[in-house]
């Protein structure tokens, strides 16, 4: 029983020290930020393009109807 209390606490203190799966953490946590940061820069670059494809549409047609009279 005590040999496999030793192995525990090997493989604890083995896996305290390795520091291969805070890379992949710090890695994930960094493309979750940047995928937020994009989402709501898409989100707010929208709202912008909407206006001015409101504004470019609204010019065309005025300037269509000015040009058919």
């Amino acid at each position: 029983m005590t040999s496999w209390f030793a192995e525990f606490g090997a493989s604890m203190r083995a896996f305290w020290l390795e520091d291969q799966g805070q890379d992949l953490i710090e890695n994930s946590l960094l493309i979750a930020f940047v995928a937020l940061a994009s989402a709501s820069l898409f989100i707010i670059a929208g709202g912008n393009i909407k206006s001015i494809w409101t504004t470019t549409n609204s010019q065309l047609a005025a300037a269509a109807a000015s040009a058919t009279s």
